[in-house]
């Protein structure tokens, strides 16, 4: 417990350079000035109405919603207005008199001796960030939120939550601190002090207007598009495998890693809770962008799912007979695409890829993982089943269990006073025959590699593949360049695999134009159809590939050819 503290802590320290502190850093920034007369206390009162906020929001405003039906969006709304009222004292000395006497009674604890308004007015500001800003989450608070949205808030959780909150503190408080020193080592901006406060007041406005519109979620967007790699390393901190056990036994729930992403079981989430509202700012398909709210009234299923995944794959055929058979009845299917790859970030590539799997609900992109992390999802394909009034009634992850969904469709309809909905429910099944896990190939998740060489990460090494492989191992041989999330077989390279399984699915992508892939099963070329023909695969797109169809599953060794260094391989998947 005390290891989990300290990283949680760590984690809360190293956020300052994520991209998702960025939009709230004008704020953090702009709350130290409030003129001469500020000094420590409204960086202190800040700091400490963060903690509180972010503490206590985090753990348990999914309770507060569901009890007191407040929606969670009113109350962010409130924080933008806090936010917008505090710049407008900047820019109107007449209005910030106002607002420091009101506040000064927040502070009226603090001994005479300091500044009271400063303290209150800071700690009203930090409280307001505190619910405003959604963090970029490592295991360590991913796993508590997800714990808090299921109402089991612990004494544990409690203080791994307040390490974090403390942890990111810091570094906001030298920020404003900073500012101060700033203004007042410079003669020439202390001189301009009114003209700088004003123009903070501007940036305040700014940026709780950009909030309310939805502003700071695209910026962060566009900043991880533009910058891919910008962050990726931050969470490496805690996600390893000490903290993992930790985390598995905090929680009690003993997880292989083989159902972490995209699992092949079921399992029914706690009913009754109120869905988090979609987070705006991505790019809608097939639809106008839609809320929750508006939706009040109709069944609606969100569908979070991402194109190159065979399980979620499986399921359109699923979502689109509902789709055809009940959104008469007042059934939405709203698919979230939180793309696993950069590649699937890329708007025209989702474009293709729901033409070419023909789906005709809406659509909503998620790249920045906003409605995903609202949700506290964890899984492709998961499925959220809401009612009438806004509530979680079902949940459903992986694959399965169509016939059990399909009823609840239809009680939830008729719930909502649609007739004619007991129709015969008889959806086909699909058999997973694998034994064999997903299988990565980027070094941040590759796992069980039998190469005797260790990983060099970014360049381009030589590998060697061993005598025999384990099962389910993987072994490149020939020239690798492996980065975080793809490798990357140069010229007359191999990779080579034993594997379990009667289907076989490899997301790959060109590096430009095609490039071909010579596929071996137990040393001889074969003709699957679809993406293999004659033993060879011709990668021309930016998505998951085919190889493999057998009559049976079982044991095999697969090994592939790359002609050229034109490839990009992710992931595998088995069926």
């Amino acid at each position: 417990m005390i290891l989990l503290i300290l990283f949680s802590f760590l984690a809360g320290v190293v956020t300052i350079l994520s991209p998702c502190i960025l939009p709230i850093l004008p704020i953090v920034l702009s709350s130290g000035i409030g003129g001469v007369r500020v000094g420590m206390a409204r960086p202190v009162g800040v700091v400490t109405g963060f903690v509180l906020s972010f503490t206590f929001f985090t753990l348990f405003l999914s309770s507060i919603v569901r009890l007191a039906g407040i929606p969670a969006e009113s109350l962010r709304l409130f924080s933008v207005a806090i936010i917008i009222t505090f710049g407008i004292s900047l820019l109107v000395p007449q209005f910030q008199t106002l607002i420091e006497r009101l506040f000064s009674k927040v502070a009226g604890f603090i001994p005479n001796g300091q500044n009271r308004s400063g303290f209150g007015g800071g700690l009203v500001i930090g409280f307001s960030i505190g619910l405003l800003w959604t963090p970029c989450v490592g295991p360590i608070l991913a796993s508590v939120i997800s714990l808090a949205i299921t109402g089991s808030v612990t004494f544990d959780s409690l203080l791994i939550t307040l390490a974090y909150s403390l942890g990111t503190s810091i570094p906001m408080f030298l920020i404003m601190l900073g500012g101060q020193k700033a203004l007042h080592r410079v003669p020439g901006l202390l001189a301009n002090l009114a003209n700088i406060q004003k123009m903070f007041g501007v940036i305040m406005i700014l940026t709780g207007l950009g909030i309310f519109f939805g502003v700071d979620r695209r910026f962060q967007t566009f900043v991880l598009n533009t910058f891919p790699q910008y962050g990726v390393g931050l969470t490496k901190l805690e996600d390893n495998q000490l903290i993992r056990d930790l985390l598995t036994q905090e929680s009690g729930q003993m997880t292989e890693n083989s159902k972490i992403g995209k699992p092949m079981f079921d399992l029914v989430e706690p009913k009754g809770i109120r869905a988090p509202e979609l987070i705006p700012g991505g790019v809608w398909f097939n639809s106008e962008p839609l809320t929750l709210e508006q939706l009040k009234g109709k069944v609606v299923i969100i569908d979070f799912w991402t194109y190159s995944c065979i399980n979620c794959q499986r399921t359109f055929p699923y979502l689109k007979a509902w789709h055809e058979k009940y959104k008469d009845k007042g059934l939405v299917i709203i698919g979230v695409h939180s793309p696993e790859f950069e590649f699937e970030k890329d708007e025209k590539n989702l474009a293709e890829a729901i033409k070419d799997f023909g789906i005709i609900h809406p659509v909503v992109q998620d790249n920045d993982f906003a409605t995903w992390r609202a949700y506290a999802n964890r899984y492709w394909p998961a499925k959220y089943f809401i009612d009438k009034e806004g509530y979680i009634r079902y949940s459903h992850f992986g694959e399965g269990e169509y016939d059990k969904s399909e009823l609840v469709i239809q009680e939830l309809l008729k719930e909502a006073g649609a007739e004619n909905v007991s129709t015969e429910i008889n959806n086909p099944t699909y058999q997973i025959n694998s034994r064999t896990p997903e299988i990565y190939l980027g070094y941040e998740r590759i796992d069980n590699f039998a190469s005797p060489e260790e990983i060099k990460e970014n360049s381009v090494s030589k590998y060697s593949a061993p005598d025999s492989l384990g099962s389910n191992e993987i072994a490149f041989n020939g020239n690798w360049n492996v980065t975080r999330e793809f490798a990357n077989p140069q010229k007359g390279a191999e990779l080579l695999l034993n594997f379990d399984s009667r289907e076989v699915f490899l997301v790959m992508r060109p590096k430009s134009g095609q490039a071909k892939v010579k596929v071996f099963i137990d040393d001889k070329r074969q003709s699957f159809g679809e993406d293999n023909k004659d033993g060879i695969v011709t990668v021309d797109s930016d998505r998951l590939y085919k190889l493999i169809k057998l009559t049976r599953p079982g044991r095999h060794l697969l090994r592939l050819e790359f002609e050229d260094g034109n490839t990009e391989v992710y992931a595998f998947t088995f069926g």
